[in-house]
């Protein structure tokens, strides 16, 4: 048994086919079979039941996916002792970011950390908290940004900083006098929301859960823009709300419009996450405290009441 083989394994499992899993691992088809085959007969099972399409896992060989996993990132952790034994950050580094945080804080943080270590190569995607969890588990991600807390016994948390929600609303609204919001001040009837499978829309609606009851949209949006929102709330299609950083760059036309909420300000955790395993934690330092020492001067709110991600 190798961990070639495991690797072989770990990449069928999850590519549900040979041909897509031997070009992700950069080898032959036919070398990557023979591998897997060598490791059923050495083990005595069948770990891939190759009679249904797509490829499925035996039940043993669920059992054995996990455990080539752990065994994987075991061998993986051995090259992380060396690095920070030698005080090494850097080498190839994946992080997620969930679209509701990367247009604001990304260009925040990005330039000054590829400055300060130059030696990481950075790979950054953007994709939704469910997604971002799955590939946290699977070892596709190193680490990513998110709304926490997560409740995830996978996945370990660091809190980064505390957003508050800001609310969003145009002169011709009911509220446009206010000068503060207060939870009882919002009807979620009323209230432009983000897409489902975005976290912060199911945060907007736990804010909002106390209130009126949520009934079906008065037309369904596909949007995950922030921008949209705005733009819509201007029209007179209801009002929104927003995370405190979007509001920096809202613009001189639209900054009267922003309203904060009395304190406690609802708000959510945003963190730097990862797989409990802890590879590359090097790395996942240098991002913590790159981006922790830049965004202290940008949020100075300190009266939050966090609101959960989840429904």
């Amino acid at each position: 048994m190798t961990i070639t083989q495991l690797k072989y394994v770990l990449a069928v499992a999850e590519h549900q086919n040979f041909t897509k899993a031997a070009k992700n691992v950069f080898v032959t088809q036919p070398t990557l079979s023979m591998q897997i085959q060598k490791l059923e007969d050495e083990l005595d099972i069948l770990i891939f039941d190759r009679s249904k399409k797509p490829i499925q896992l035996t039940d043993v060989g669920k059992k054995l996916v996990i455990q080539a996993r752990n065994i994987v990132n075991e061998s993986d952790r051995m090259q992380d002792v060396v690095d920070q034994q030698k005080g090494f950050i850097g080498g190839e580094f994946v992080l997620g970011i969930i679209p509701t945080v990367m247009p604001t804080l990304l260009p925040m943080f990005l330039n000054t950390y590829i400055k300060k270590f130059p030696k990481v190569k950075l790979k950054i995607v953007e994709l939704p908290t469910e997604s971002i969890i799955q590939d946290l588990i699977e070892g596709h991600l190193d680490a990513a940004i998110a709304a926490t807390p997560l409740n995830n016994d996978s996945i370990k948390e660091r809190v980064l900083y505390y957003e508050p929600f800001m609310g969003y609303v145009p002169n011709h609204h009911k509220l446009a006098s206010n000068t503060k919001l207060t939870r009882q001040d919002l009807d979620v009837n009323d209230m432009l929301l983000l897409e489902d499978g975005h976290c912060f829309r199911d945060s907007v609606l736990n804010i909002c859960k106390t209130q009126k009851t949520y009934e079906d949209e008065k037309f369904k949006l596909a949007s995950g823009s922030f921008e949209t929102l705005v733009k819509l709330a201007n029209e007179g299609l209801g009002m929104t709300l927003l995370p405190y950083l979007h509001t920096l760059d809202i613009g001189s036309t639209n900054e009267g419009k922003i309203l904060p909420f009395e304190d406690p300000s609802p708000a959510r955790e945003v963190s730097l996450i990862y797989n409990k395993s802890e590879l590359k934690i090097q790395i996942i330092d240098s991002l913590k405290d790159t981006i922790k020492a830049i965004i202290k001067g940008a949020i100075a709110f300190q009266n939050v009441e966090i609101i959960s991600p989840k429904n």
